[in-house]
């Protein structure tokens, strides 16, 4: 009992200490403010797909794409979609080679495709901030959420590599604030294992 009741404060303090820590170093500032500043983006897009759809079945649309245009065609869209925004859904194209003769391979293409979209897109980033009126902005205006951004990069990565939101964009958004390009190869390989984990599903129900 003793040492349950030892380790259960161990794992108190640990958690404490952390809090502690998540505090004093602005993280949950920080993860708050990129939620505020994410969300009329989020809420606007979704109304633009939304009304876009009333008009023309976006699904449909992309299906007959995938049906019309030849294989590197199709793997030139998908790239340059994972490079510019990745507004388009990646489960469309990972649907697509479901459906050819060699799904894994034609899958694995489009893991290093998507991988390779966010780094370019981290570089796209870079450039913008050589513009002085964007570079003088961020380093007034934006000093403190800049240093944040650097601090707690390594998050915005991983939530765009794993979650059903546009990698692309985090990985801009981390050239943006010179987040390390090491860091962000390292947490964009997730994206890797993302485009996989949805093929097995998406794959699974074909």
């Amino acid at each position: 009992m003793k040492l349950s009741r030892l380790r259960s404060n161990s794992t108190k303090s640990r958690i404490q200490l952390l809090h502690q820590y998540y505090s004093y170093t602005g993280f949950y500032e920080f993860v708050l403010l990129a939620l505020k500043n994410a969300f009329p983006y989020i809420v606007g897009f979704i109304a633009a797909i939304v009304t876009l759809n009333q008009f023309v079945d976006i699904n449909l649309t992309l299906e007959r794409v995938t049906q019309l245009l030849p294989v590197y065609g199709v793997l030139g869209f998908f790239f340059v979609s994972e490079t510019i925004l990745g507004l388009v859904p990646p489960e469309i194209f990972i649907a697509w080679s479901g459906n050819m003769p060699r799904p894994w391979q034609y899958l694995s293409i489009l893991a290093l495709l998507s991988y390779s979209g966010g780094l370019m897109a981290y570089w796209f980033g870079k450039c913008i901030t050589t513009m002085p009126t964007v570079h003088n902005y961020l380093e007034v205006k934006m000093a403190k959420q800049l240093r944040n951004s650097k601090k707690w990069g390594g998050i915005l990565i991983v939530i765009g590599a794993i979650l059903p939101l546009p990698f692309a964009v985090s990985c801009m958004t981390a050239g943006i604030i010179n987040y390390p390009f090491k860091s962000v190869m390292y947490y964009g390989s997730l994206r890797i294992i993302r485009i996989f984990a949805y093929g097995f599903v998406i794959f699974s129900m074909l």
